[in-house]
Parts: structure tokens; C-alpha cells; sequence
């Protein structure tokens, strides 16, 4: 099965950081996902949108979170020295000379058949040997 992506406001919703749903959709009141289905919903003002990451779907999928349940955001640590250290320009490698050009071998035409003689040297319509 081919996922299709279709283009909506889930799109502009950075993965795993939470947007006031308020000001990413406005709408009707929602139930929050970590309070389970069995919940009151709550007005979009107090609700947290996340568009996580999914294995399959490469445009994630949307969550509703009250301020109980919002996830905290997952940032990127700061990398180290070392890993700045590695991360430093390093010299480029000497490249290698370009291989040399070999030139074609121009197209011997047969003087009787005007067609292209093989390498071989026998004309293959006539049968005359060209040099």
C-alpha cells in the first residue's frame, strides 16, 4: 500500500514540539489522548496539538494533549567539544588523475556498399575485404 500525502494544516506543525491548538486549528472542543476516550473534551484554548514521527507515514500523525498530559519537547542535544573537534574541516583527499581519453576509432566504410565494415575488416554485405 502507497501512502498518499494530501496538504493541510498538519503540515505546517513542526514534529514533536507542542503548538497551542488554539492557533494551529481552531475549532470544536476535543478530547485530550492521554485522558483517555471516556473524558470530557476540552476547549481547543486549553489543548496542546504534537505531530509526532511514524514509522510508515514520513507526514507523522497529530495528538491532542491537555497541560497534564502535554509531552515536553524533544530537542536535539548540543553537541560536545569532541564531537565539534570531529565535526572540524579536515583537508581534501589529492584526487586521482582523470583516466586517459582514448579517442574513437573512425567508421571504415565499405567503397562498394557504403555500410560501416566491422572490426573484422569483411564487409558483411558483399563480403570484400576492406582495409
Amino acid at each position: 500500500m502507497q501512502i498518499r500525502n494530501s496538504s493541510d494544516w498538519r503540515d505546517a506543525l513542526p514534529f514533536e514540539l507542542p503548538v497551542a491548538a488554539a492557533e494551529a486549528v481552531p475549532g470544536e472542543p476535543t478530547r485530550c489522548s492521554g485522558c483517555g476516550p471516556d473524558s470530557e473534551p476540552w476547549p481547543r484554548e486549553a489543548l496542546w496539538v504534537v505531530k509526532h514521527r511514524h514509522p510508515t507515514n514520513p507526514a507523522g500523525f497529530v495528538r491532542y494533549y491537555c497541560a497534564d498530559h502535554k509531552p515536553t519537547p524533544k530537542l536535539a542535544p548540543a553537541p560536545s567539544m569532541a564531537e565539534r573537534a570531529r565535526r572540524a574541516p579536515r583537508a581534501a583527499a589529492p584526487r586521482k588523475a582523470a583516466a586517459p581519453i582514448i579517442p574513437e576509432r573512425p567508421d571504415i566504410l565499405c567503397p562498394d556498399c557504403f555500410v560501416v565494415v566491422p572490426a573484422t575488416g569483411v564487409c558483411g554485405m558483399c563480403g570484400q575485404q576492406v582495409a
